[in-house]
């Protein structure tokens, strides 16, 4: 039985994180902070404190060490270059920012492969020399044992590398638009949705077409999913961009920043706390200036042990 979470989880610890300029256009989460320096130390310790907090929790984390270089600004979000799959597959992604791709590090991959059973590796980079993307679990919010495939289209998602990623593990597509409250695409589906055992996480507003919207309820309800309702305000405030882990116990836990918790509402607490413990970590100054926050910091290893 294919499971939602797993208790393995990868992060990259950064060394030179900071306000990356390439991703910037299609990322409207991002935010300069005038001293750069004084944001990878803070990033650093945001990182740490948030690695201790899943390993006080019993989440059986690997921490990898970024490089120097190449300069990868982003590299604390793995789940965009890489997912690892119960079956022992691993697929890499292409990326739209040119140096978002340099996070793709084989020594990462073999360092994985010591540590867990591994079949086949998938690389659909090769879509970058048509500029078609797919960023990993940032792209796609997947639904394990339903094999479902949630993904809006923009920019970084592209349906023709979406349907080869289908083709290769037998999942199915739910695509969508979604916009902010600007008008603009939202560069990831991670930030308006999470997907868990039991429930789901979506910010319904960000749907605009009517009948995209009705298909992605329908889908949910089929998959007897409970949907807690996000507004676009949560939605900013990263209520979206959360994960279901398991501990090593077995427990289950609902992984996501201080800013999120603090936007969500006692009643979706609650809701929430019927499917898990809400564990979450401050990690302000990754959010202000990655643009992305807890969900995208997690490369979840759904490989079997070795």
């Amino acid at each position: 039985m294919t499971q939602q979470s797993t208790s393995k989880i990868l992060m990259i610890r950064p060394v030179a994180f900071g306000f990356n300029a390439q991703t910037a256009e299609s990322n409207a989460f991002q935010n300069r902070d005038d001293n750069q320096q004084a944001v990878q130390q803070e990033a650093l310790q945001e990182f740490d404190g948030f690695v201790q907090v899943l390993r006080d929790n019993g989440v059986n984390v690997t921490v990898i060490d970024d490089t120097p270089e190449p300069h990868t600004p982003d590299s604390i979000f793995p789940n965009n270059w890489v997912s690892f799959h119960q079956n022992g597959d691993i697929f890499l992604y292409p990326m739209q920012a040119k140096n978002r791709r340099l996070e793709r590090r084989e020594d990462i991959i073999r360092q994985i492969e010591d540590k867990f059973g591994t079949n086949h590796v998938m690389d659909l980079s090769r879509y970058e020399l048509n500029d078609q993307f797919l960023e990993g679990t940032g792209s796609m919010v997947l639904d394990r044992p339903n094999k479902l495939a949630y993904a809006c289209i923009s920019p970084r998602t592209n349906t023709e590398v979406l349907k080869a990623f289908c083709d290769y593990t037998g999942y199915r597509a739910i695509t969508f638009d979604a916009f902010d409250k600007s008008g603009l695409a939202i560069y990831h589906t991670n930030v308006l949705m999470a997907i868990g055992t039991g429930f789901a996480i979506v910010c319904l507003e960000s749907i605009t077409d009517f009948e995209e919207k009705e298909n992605v309820i329908k889908t949910l309800q089929s998959t007897e999913k409970v949907i807690i309702d996000i507004t676009s305000d949560q939605m900013n405030h990263f209520a979206g961009n959360m994960l279901e882990v398991k501990n090593t116990a077995g427990e289950t836990l609902i992984v996501m920043s201080q800013t999120a918790f603090g936007s969500l509402t006692n009643d979706q607490k609650a809701t929430l706390q019927q499917f898990g413990k809400l564990v979450y970590a401050e990690i302000g100054t990754i959010e202000n200036n990655g643009g992305g926050s807890a969900r995208c910091m997690m490369a979840e290893v759904h490989l079997p042990d070795k």
